[in-house]
């Protein structure tokens, strides 16, 4: 497909939309099938002309999904949410982007806790769960120019009317098989445009620390004392916060430790 094709498909998805936000959302594409949205979305940021902010890429299939750290995603055709999304946040220090990771989860957990309640949570950096199932994850790879974030392709993947999964995603769950009836697509998807561009207006008018508070009131096994692996070591710990950058802060033996990504590991057993 040309960059001629991609700006009418752009033109045509813009005028058709119904979702109500005020940008999120209102220019949306879907297709049949993609390698990634992400990578999509990446590319047509860079041969085409200017792509909206709030532009969203949605796929029935994705053939190459990606997760964090390389992880690939599960999803069977037409059953579960697989999008990705444009933002601009020019306002957001370098230093500062983790809080785009933050306002993206609370718009997905605003979402999905009125159907499935507290048994929601953000797990560390960017995955939503129910119980100790992963629901879903998100994906966010910042552009910069500069000192300046230019762009954010923002890609979600969540489970919602899949019954069925492989082998090598044992801990996955999904809304259908919690609530045990499908829903809408696309109706979830405007609730989710909605409520991440309610948080992002937050993150850009400056709300930084109710941004950061309510992230960390959200969090999976907040103030609990878990199991863990890091540096080939397992131990007991207790995750006390997360620094402004995003390392993850857990307790051990009296004394707090940050983490990256890469750096720990959940471990699912009881203390």
């Amino acid at each position: 497909m040309n960059v001629f094709e991609f700006s009418i498909i752009i033109n045509i998805t813009l005028q058709n939309n119904i979702f109500s936000g005020l940008f999120v959302g209102q220019n949306l594409l879907t297709l049949k099938e993609v390698d990634s949205t992400n990578t999509f979305l990446k590319n047509l940021l860079s041969n085409s002309k200017p792509v909206p902010e709030g532009t969203v890429i949605m796929a029935e299939t994705q053939f190459a999904g990606r997760g964090q750290q390389n992880n690939k995603w599960h999803a069977e055709p037409g059953k579960n949410l697989t999008f990705s999304l444009l933002l601009k946040p020019h306002f957001l220090d370098i230093g500062n982007q983790f809080d785009l990771n933050r306002a993206i989860s609370m718009g997905v957990y605003d979402t999905l806790c009125p159907l499935l309640g507290n048994m929601l949570k953000i797990k560390w950096p960017n995955d939503i769960y129910y119980g100790d199932k992963k629901l879903g994850g998100m994906l966010i790879e910042n552009l910069l120019q500069g000192s300046q974030i230019k762009n954010s392709v923002i890609g979600i993947g969540l489970n919602i009317n899949q019954q069925n999964f492989p082998d090598d995603a044992a801990n996955a769950t999904s809304v259908k098989q919690i609530l045990q009836r499908d829903y809408e697509l696309k109706d979830i998807l405007a609730d989710i445009c909605n409520n991440i561009e309610a948080w992002y207006l937050n993150l850009k008018a400056g709300k930084t620390s109710v941004v950061r508070n309510t992230y960390l009131s959200r969090l999976y096994w907040y103030s609990q004392e878990k199991h863990f692996r890091a540096a080939g070591q397992e131990f007991t710990g207790t995750i006390t916060g997360v620094k402004d950058n995003g390392l993850l802060v857990v307790k051990h033996n009296d004394t707090e430790t940050t983490y990256n990504l890469k750096e720990i590991e959940f471990l699912n057993k009881q203390p």
